[in-house]
Parts: structure tokens; C-alpha cells; sequence
């Protein structure tokens, strides 16, 4: 079994991120982009893990690039964030394709989605992102 093929079996019950690389694997429950912003926010290396999610947004993608991510599956991925993987050949799955992520009480965009919609540079992406959880924990 390949990382991404591992990575998406583990991707059940209260798991909601995977991550894997060889015999490497981290698993986390929280929402959102919080796992990614957790792992870069401590340099921890994803360069070269695959990474099976519930989520993929634009924002997820563009953190997955700049962590160096090889290989993207979400159970949901949304157009813009399939088109900012496609557009660095990184390959990526999903089950299902949708036209955006809504936020957890359904009634508008996500946040963070909103936060990178004029972004493209996963820096800058991630930047603005780790501002904007910040600025909501207050």
C-alpha cells in the first residue's frame, strides 16, 4: 500500500487529517487547517508526506504546497483548491468535488477560504491564514 492509499484508510471515526511518509505517520482530530498550521507553526518537515483530509479548500492546498506535501486527498476538495494543486502537478483526489467550502454553520464562505481568496503564494497564504486563527482566538 502506498502513503496516500495508507493515509486515506486511517482517515475514519474522529480523525480528520493524516499524514504519511514511509513508516512515518501523524494523525490529528482537530478541524480545519489547524492541523497544517499546527505542523508548520512547528517546523515540523511534511516535505514529500502524503495527506488524506476531510476538508481541502484553497486554504488547505495552498498549506499543503507550502509544506511540501507530494500527494493530496480530501473526502471534500473544492474547485479552487483542486486548480492550486493541479497548477504544481501535485497529485490529488476526492470523493467529492464542490464549487467551495462553507462555513460550520452553513450560511457563508469559510474564513479562512475568504482569507485566501486573492492569494496565490502559499508564503503569503500561510502568513495570512496563521493571522486570521490568531485574530479569531481572541
Amino acid at each position: 500500500m502506498n502513503d496516500i492509499e495508507y493515509a486515506k484508510s486511517l482517515l475514519k471515526d474522529d480523525k480528520t487529517c493524516i499524514l504519511v511518509k514511509g513508516d512515518v505517520v501523524y494523525q490529528s482530530d482537530k478541524r480545519g487547517i489547524a492541523p497544517l498550521l499546527y505542523f508548520l507553526n512547528n517546523n515540523i518537515d511534511l516535505n514529500g508526506f502524503s495527506i488524506a483530509d476531510r476538508i481541502i479548500g484553497k486554504a488547505a492546498a495552498l498549506l499543503c504546497i507550502q509544506a511540501g506535501i507530494k500527494e493530496v486527498f480530501g473526502e471534500v476538495m473544492s474547485i479552487k483548491g483542486k486548480e492550486e494543486l493541479d497548477k504544481r502537478n501535485i497529485p490529488n483526489s476526492c470523493v467529492t468535488l464542490t464549487e467551495m467550502i462553507i462555513n460550520r454553520k452553513g450560511d457563508d464562505i469559510c474564513p479562512m477560504e475568504k482569507t485566501v481568496k486573492d492569494i496565490d503564494d502559499s508564503l503569503e497564504a500561510y502568513k495570512a491564514l496563521d493571522e486570521k486563527v490568531k485574530s479569531l482566538m481572541k
